[in-house]
């Protein structure tokens, strides 16, 4: 069975599951920032805009609360990656997987400030903390999809 790190050519596994890629270290790191970079991005492209709508609807005060502001940081981070991770020539799949991933963090820890026991700021700081990781497991775990230099085919 393939390891982590370890070459394989073999294209299937004893037990006739597909082997999986080794992880390509490099490709993965680069990936990684690319995504980061394009999640920053995104929220300071995309803040204006909420900012200029929810200001033309007359609900400009929309930004000052925690959950709203969660899920538009998080909508901003999802769309500037997913483009980019469309441009890379990823599906549709796996830029859904991993905004998902965006997402997960903040629902973690919503419910903690509903209840009082969280403040709106780090609530904010804890998402964007364990978003980090969560990403980078995703990307591990789905290593075949992340860890490889070749281009994919997007569908």
């Amino acid at each position: 069975m393939t390891t982590l790190g370890s070459p394989s050519t073999a294209t299937s596994t004893r037990d006739g599951q597909p082997a999986r890629t080794p992880i390509a270290w490099g490709h993965l790191a680069r990936h990684y920032v690319e995504m980061l970079i394009t999640m920053v991005i995104g929220m300071i492209g995309l803040h204006p805009v909420w900012h200029f709508g929810l200001q033309m609807v007359g609900a400009s005060q929309a930004l000052d609360h925690a959950t709203v502001m969660a899920l538009v940081m998080a909508t901003d981070m999802s769309l500037g990656m997913g483009a980019w991770m469309r441009y890379r020539g990823h599906a549709w799949g796996p830029i859904a997987e991993m905004s998902a991933v965006m997402y997960l963090p903040f629902a973690l820890f919503l419910p903690a400030v509903w209840a009082g026991v969280m403040s709106d700021a780090a609530m904010l700081g804890a998402g964007h903390l364990v978003m980090l990781p969560a990403m980078l497991g995703l990307m591990v775990w789905r290593r075949d999809e992340y860890g490889h230099g070749s281009a994919h085919t997007a569908s």
